[in-house]
């Protein structure tokens, strides 16, 4: 097989790895931060409660985690491969949580250094 063998296989990858990350984003983000249609994704929380499952659940960076083992699957099926694509899948999501965050919402303000609050500089 030519280059063009080996252009096209690395173009799939790229492709298998960036549809990943993308999932493994929207479900984390779904069980981690949304109520879900009809509100079953709360429910399913609530009933969690605070236990192991449950706070696991309310962390997006833990979740993540869990929910790219499985979809590294469709990157790769070779162990190391799929080792390695498994912490870069989550890596990438907790990436573009961290981008949403930045762009979406309004971040913490850190506290000023100095003087008084109510005085205009």
């Amino acid at each position: 097989m030519g280059t063009g063998g080996q252009i096209g296989s690395a173009v799939d990858l790229l492709t298998r790895f960036v549809l990943a990350v993308l999932a493994t984003w929207r479900v984390t983000h779904l069980l981690a931060n949304e109520d879900g249609p009809a509100d079953v994704i709360f429910r399913l929380r609530r009933r969690l409660g605070e236990g192991l499952i449950g706070s696991l659940m309310d962390c997006f960076n833990c979740m993540s985690i869990w929910i790219a083992a499985p979809l590294a699957l469709f990157v790769s099926t070779d162990p190391l491969t799929w080792a390695l694509s498994w912490l870069a899948l989550s890596g990438g999501a907790c990436l573009l949580e961290r981008l949403g965050v930045a762009s979406g919402e309004a971040a913490p303000q850190s506290p000023p250094l100095e003087g008084n609050d109510d005085v205009l500089r």
